[in-house]
């Protein structure tokens, strides 16, 4: 559907509505297509640290080749 400038002002909640359902909106001025209203994506989930905490179990020798290896790259 295409709107004039002037009536998307005025029944711009509407036109946002049918975007969100789906439909395509586009906002003209004197017959020219300008833009077209379209929903945004939705944002993801902010990560979350330490959700894996206590459920993995690393064994002695890993531990200690781990902390080798960090000592000898920090020192």
């Amino acid at each position: 559907m295409q709107v004039n400038l002037h009536d998307a002002k005025t029944h711009l909640s509407r036109y946002v509505a049918q975007a969100l359902e789906g439909e395509e909106v586009v906002i003209a001025k004197a017959g020219r297509p300008l833009v077209r209203l379209v929903p945004v994506a939705a944002a993801p989930e902010p990560r979350r640290g330490g959700f894996l905490e206590g459920g993995a179990v690393l064994g002695a020798d890993l531990k200690a080749d781990l902390a080798a290896a960090i000592d000898g790259l920090f020192g």
